[in-house]
């Protein structure tokens, strides 16, 4: 049994209008040794329709105009209600398929009953409280982290707070049920979770600590069929359609195509610098290629003797100033076969690091071109410039081998120390790398028997379709990678976690396709109309609440969740919370 405290009047649609009973305007009582909270916003309340229990939100209460008792001077109370779903065998049931009738009795709700709405309790899984009920909250952790989550909010609102409680509580109540079959990785832009959040430091856990300003920073491992693929060299250095795309997919095909010998890349240099120094149609260009091909593969006596070769403007030749002699061309040219031969032959290649392998190639590539009339340089030589300002860069941050990267259960990516190039970049690279990994792996598998589970700390730094500091290639290549390990990914066991200060910033494609979300205070119209647009399951109440939550207190609402909830998050301890806590000016400034 339970509480009465009044009957329907009104049913109109999902509106429901219901009569309070004189003495129900407490705020807490006790029956049976239960406690039951009294009629306010955002209460529940039960109405017994026959054999039905309809569950109810109280959305709000006024006074009726009429005077209950003329000479007491006495108003009737009313409130609002909307259903909201159902109890059937003491099972909570979400949505409305039982509606009341006038006349049927309200109760009040114990707070056993609020607590299962909530969900089946799991004692472990506890990472706050609701707001008004004050009930502990447990979330469904085997509904939750199968699905992309949202966690969104102003900048102090307390969504990092929320994130690290997220995953810290999962990782100390559930690491030993997963630690061989999922695997997590954090990209972090502000280096909040580089110490001893989420997981400590150790066996599970390891960071790296990017830094573009010199190499004292970690290096992040990747394989060499990520680094040498086309289409990301087209975007890494924004590569022109129709002739800069062609050049880079000329280089990446003649290096697949002979990379398992390993004299070849020095044959081919030698070939074409001989070319070039005998050809018969010269070009001024070949000078200043031979020059860096003779850096990169660390021939002095070579670079000496090029640094001697000029361009004759009236002949259209290469030409020696010491002695002073023409390049004539042909298989037999003086000039080449006495001063040039023995060292381009002496040319051998060893210990060359990708980047300059790279470089060394390009430079080759488009030295060939230029012998067999292929391109124009004035064409290719804007891509040789965006080439040397990015390796120089990315050389730094990742580490190419042939070898898969051993993996630990959880990997953190500072991007803190990196240059803006680098934070749009290397999130990049990690999806495609891991999102192909991943689903190669479990592409036979069904369903998979091994999850991975992206987290992007700041997401609208890559994810944003307002930029306007990139190419519209390159932003359209991002996102459609991304939108589509948001679309298709839950297939293959590979899950996004996005927080982000501006969610109105973020395609709306991804947005509508997160399943959970965590929404701290918003106050920007547009974030909120966004929400209102994409989050069917967000009720006007709490919809209301959002501009005015307080620190660390989110509404909750999702696929995974049978009603929003509005929820105080427990702050994480010191030493396990985000490197993000707020100044403390009083003793900054004493």
């Amino acid at each position: 049994m339970s509480i009465e405290i009044g009957e329907v009047i009104s049913v109109k649609g999902t509106n429901i209008i219901v009569e309070l009973y004189e003495e129900s305007n407490k705020e807490t009582l006790f029956y049976n040794g239960e406690k039951f909270n009294g009629v306010s916003i955002q209460e529940f309340i039960l109405i017994r329709r026959g054999f039905k229990d309809i569950v109810a939100r109280v959305q709000g209460e006024y006074l009726d105009e009429r005077l209950k008792d003329e000479e007491s001077n006495s108003y009737i109370r009313k409130i609002e209600l909307v259903p909201i779903g159902y109890f059937q065998f003491n099972a909570f049931h979400e949505g409305i398929k039982h509606l009341p009738m006038i006349r049927d009795i309200a109760y009040l709700m114990s707070d056993s009953q609020v607590k299962s709405i909530f969900g089946k309790a799991d004692d472990n899984f506890i990472v706050g409280e609701t707001l008004i009920e004050e009930i502990p909250v447990s979330l469904p952790w085997t509904k939750l982290f199968n699905t992309h989550i949202g966690v969104f909010g102003n900048t102090g609102s307390g969504k990092s707070n929320t994130l690290t409680n997220l995953y810290t509580t999962l990782f100390n109540n559930k690491l030993d049920k997963f630690k061989d079959n999922s695997h997590f990785i954090v990209i972090d832009f502000n280096g909040e979770y580089t110490n001893n959040q989420l997981i400590p430091k150790g066996a599970y856990k390891q960071v790296y600590d990017l830094d573009t300003r010199n190499n004292n920073g970690d290096k992040f491992p990747l394989t060499s069929d990520v680094f040498w693929d086309e289409e990301l060299f087209g975007i890494l250095f924004k590569a022109t359609e129709n002739t800069q795309k062609p050049f880079l997919k000329r280089i990446v095909t003649g290096r697949n195509k002979y990379k398992n010998n390993t004299e070849s890349l020095q044959n081919y240099v030698k070939t074409t610098i001989k070319r070039a120094l005998t050809s018969t149609a010269q070009k001024k260009e070949f000078v200043d290629l031979i020059r860096e091909i003779a850096k990169l593969v660390k021939s002095d006596e070579l670079e000496r003797i090029i640094k001697q070769v000029a361009w004759h403007g009236n002949q259209s030749k290469l030409y020696l100033l010491t002695p002073y002699i023409f390049f004539d061309g042909g298989e037999n040219d003086k000039a080449y076969q006495n001063y040039c031969h023995y060292y381009v032959e002496a040319i051998t290649i060893n210990g060359l690091s990708p980047f300059n392998e790279l470089k060394l190639r390009i430079n080759t590539q488009l030295l060939a071109d230029l012998v067999s009339g292929y391109v124009q340089f004035d064409h290719i030589q804007p891509l040789l410039k965006r080439v040397e300002a990015s390796l120089t860069a990315l050389d730094r941050v990742f580490e190419i081998s042939n070898e898969q990267p051993e993996m630990k259960l959880l990997s953190v990516i500072s991007l803190r120390k990196t240059n803006q190039e680098i934070k749009k970049v290397l999130p990049l690279l990690l999806a495609k790398f891991y999102y192909g990994e991943h689903k190669q792996k479990v592409m036979n598998q069904s369903p998979p028997e091994a999850t991975f589970h992206m987290i992007i700390d700041e997401a609208h730094n890559i994810l944003s379709t307002q930029s306007n500091r990139e190419s519209e290639s390159w932003k359209d290549y991002r996102l459609e990678l991304f939108e589509e390990i948001i679309k298709e990914g839950r297939k293959f066991g590979f899950f996004l976690t996005l927080s982000s200060q501006r969610p109105a910033d973020i395609s709306p494609t991804i947005m509508s396709q997160l399943h959970n979300f965590f929404i701290h205070r918003l106050v920007n119209d547009r974030d909120l109309q966004l929400l209102e647009n994409t989050i069917s399951s967000l009720d006007n109440l709490s919809r209301q609440m959002i501009p005015n939550l307080s620190k660390g207190c989110s509404v909750i609402t999702g696929t995974s969740f049978d009603i929003p909830m509005v929820v105080q998050f427990n702050e994480m301890s010191e030493e396990s919370r985000p490197d993000s806590d707020d100044i403390n000016i009083a003793d900054l400034w004493s």
